[in-house]
């Protein structure tokens, strides 16, 4: 036989492989297809339809939102009065306690400006003592006397702004917090307004979201929220403030939560993902096989009902994932129609096969 015959002979071979194949598949597709067996009742032909029993259950939906974590306290400590660093009390990163001591500052004179001023005070209020003495015998008006008052309220309200300046000398940490940057070294000259240390809370978090419009009124103060992070983990919140208004350019409600961190995870300026728990409702977990399309548009599923007749029951979707569906809407107790659902209609009386009688 020629090289080209042979050619011939292998590309025949080869169409009725594909063929065969082909028929073979086609088949099993049709079997796939086909409706389950009709059973006879009385002189009515009845379609058999796989059910399975389904019960209602509590469940706690979720409202999942994208959010934002941040410090639960953030301030970044200017110089209050100008001076030379004259040494550090702490470094960057590390903790310290509300009135904590962070640096110290040169005097420049302050201490001298806080005596002269005690002095004076205690001056005019003996001149003071002397003047009342003499307004009561008659030797003094009553204009001396208003006028030393005058003078020794005047000498006070030094004296304190003195004293206030002294104690902007060596700042205190305004609460429990790490030192997240620090702006200065021993020795920098300093005017006031310069930046010293930046403050950050992180054992508690503050995480911001955006809630749609539709979905507000599911959310309120005090409400449980999971937040999951990047790294795989976890942390848990609780709803502290939802706002009254709408922003107006994304139509959305802003809401914070408080959230605990207890191991100071390295978190904050970072996103997560966040679930608002919701109030638990009755609920059934099934295939989103099941599902299907009402006339209406909206999502159901096909039961058979107490008289063996077909109905459709809406539901609301409450959550969906690749293991399954959780819906609501339906009854307590139903027998879902798992197989042989695109057969039948609503109202149809039909046979059901349960699945564990059928063993499927």
């Amino acid at each position: 036989m020629t090289k080209a015959k042979w050619g011939s002979v292998g590309l025949s071979l080869l169409i009725v492989i594909v063929l065969a194949i082909w028929m073979a598949t086609g088949e099993v597709k049709v079997a796939n297809d086909e409706a389950p067996e009709r059973q006879e009742s009385g002189e009515d032909q009845l379609t058999s339809v796989q059910v399975e029993t389904l019960t209602a259950s509590l469940y706690e939906p979720g409202l999942l939102l994208q959010g934002q974590l941040e410090p639960w306290n953030s301030v970044l400590l200017s110089a209050q009065v100008s001076g030379r660093v004259e040494s550090l009390a702490v470094d960057l990163g590390e903790q310290v306690s509300q009135g904590q001591k962070l640096l110290v500052l040169s005097d420049e004179g302050r201490s001298a400006e806080v005596l002269r001023w005690q002095s004076r005070v205690r001056k005019l209020e003996a001149d003071l003592a002397a003047a009342r003495q003499l307004r009561a015998n008659n030797l003094a008006s009553e204009s001396e006397v208003l006028n030393l008052e005058s003078e020794i309220a005047a000498a006070n309200a030094e004296l304190a702004s003195a004293r206030q300046a002294i104690s902007h000398l060596a700042p205190e940490a305004p609460f429990n917090g790490v030192i997240n940057s620090k702006s200065v070294e021993a020795g920098d000259l300093v005017q006031v307004g310069s930046p010293l240390f930046q403050l950050v809370r992180v054992d508690r978090l503050k995480a911001t979201a955006q809630v749609p419009q539709q979905s507000v009124g599911d959310v309120a103060p005090g409400q449980t929220v999971r937040l999951d992070l990047l790294d795989g983990s976890r942390l848990f919140g609780e709803v502290t403030f939802v706002a009254s208004a709408a922003s107006p350019e994304t139509r959305s409600f802003a809401v914070e939560i408080a959230v605990e961190n207890p191991d100071r995870k390295r978190v904050a300026g970072g996103s997560a993902s966040l679930r608002v728990a919701l109030p638990e409702v009755r609920a059934m977990f099934l295939s989103p096989a099941y599902l299907s399309l009402g006339d209406d548009g909206r999502p159901g599923v096909k039961y058979v009902n107490s008289e063996n007749r077909v109905e459709f029951g809406h539901v609301t979707l409450l959550s969906v994932t690749t293991d399954g569906a959780w819906v609501a809407g339906l009854p307590d107790e139903i027998r879902l129609i798992t197989r042989g659902g695109g057969f039948v209609s609503t109202g149809d009386q039909v046979v059901p096969v349960d699945t564990a009688e059928d063993g499927g």
